[in-house]
């Protein structure tokens, strides 16, 4: 299993929550991330590597 986080990104570009995520695979963490865009996007990270950013619906 390995570590990742998803950053909810507020309509400013800042940081306004965290998610731990532990994924098998960086492919399963994008999975679990794109589930959590309801309204905002979402940046997920593993340590210091931005994987993916996705974007809210309207």
């Amino acid at each position: 299993m390995q570590e990742y986080c998803a950053y909810v990104v507020g309509p400013d570009g800042h940081i306004i929550n965290r998610i731990d995520l532990l994924c098998e695979s960086e492919d399963q963490a994008k999975q679990c991330a794109v589930r959590l865009v309801d309204g905002q996007n979402i940046e997920l990270w593993q340590r210091d590597r931005r994987i993916a950013g996705f974007k809210r619906r309207h």
